[in-house]
């Protein structure tokens, strides 16, 4: 079966720091895939390449349709207007749930709606929207309440009921834990199983916590130096033996010899 989406050979620099030289990656469809790697290795940007808010300096990225008669697009090659049809079918849930202050809990679910369906969807339809969101992420009936009034694991779930309500086929999810406690992370990586089991929706997940990749992968790709260094099923993950990999799992700091050549090897 094709992949959903697929990686081909992209570059990305910012200036003299590259970033991909050579990332492959194919994500089929209904997949849970979580990207680790050291910071600056370019999970981020992985995420933002695939809906264009980056764009790549070289090389395809393909998403394929909704269904098998649509054919799939290069996202490389899209225009701005033709990338807000990518952007209805792959929410990015951002790191800190950028919620606006300045809105009730039931106006920033309602935002991208309003956005992207200004013209065609009913007023009911939106706030039926949101109620099933909040209802799905369990925080039923806090449409009044404001950002200020959350905890930091209420804001993330008013995040992705926020994504919900869009009702993508792809969920990109940036750091969905960072920050959380103990209680509220296990509750995120509960949402994240349940809505890729209740709706069949992929999701790309970016995450330092190895709790959370355990718990919602299917697969597990690291990123760095450019390119993809090991994809598996999370159970390769949790018994490899190669160092590197091992070293960010277990978080061990490597040894100042084993800098010096992990620096004479980059």
């Amino acid at each position: 079966m094709d992949p959903l989406i697929r990686f081909s050979h992209v570059k990305k620099r910012f200036g003299p720091k590259v970033i991909y030289d050579e990332l492959s990656l194919d994500i089929a469809r209904g997949e849970t895939v979580t990207v680790l790697g050291a910071s600056g290795s370019g999970k981020s940007v992985l995420l933002k390449l695939l809906i264009g808010l980056i764009r790549a300096d070289a090389g395809e990225i393909w998403l394929a349709g909704s269904d098998a008669s649509d054919d799939p697009v290069d996202v490389t090659k899209l225009s701005d207007a033709a990338l807000v049809g990518v952007r209805r079918r792959v929410a990015y849930l951002f790191q800190g749930a950028a919620l606006f202050d300045s809105l009730t809990v039931g106006e920033n679910v309602a935002y991208g709606l309003r956005e992207q369906y200004w013209n065609t969807m009913r007023p009911a339809e939106i706030d039926r929207r949101v109620e099933a969101s909040l209802t799905a992420v369990g925080l039923p009936g806090i449409q009044g309440m404001r950002p200020s009034d959350l905890s930091g694991g209420m804001k993330k779930r008013v995040g992705l009921a926020r994504t919900l309500a869009l009702e993508p086929e792809v969920i990109l999810y940036d750091e969905p834990t960072t920050g959380l406690d103990p209680i509220n992370t296990a509750r995120i990586n509960h949402l994240i199983r349940a809505i890729k089991e209740r709706l069949g929706l992929t999701s790309v997940v970016v995450t330092h916590d190895m709790s959370t990749a355990f718990s919602v992968s299917d697969r597990i790709v690291m990123v760095g130096r450019g390119r993809v260094l090991a994809a598996g099923p999370r159970e390769h993950f949790r018994t490899t033996p190669d160092p590197y990999v091992r070293d960010f799992i277990d978080g061990r700091a490597p040894e100042i010899e084993d800098v010096e050549q992990l620096l004479s090897s980059s």
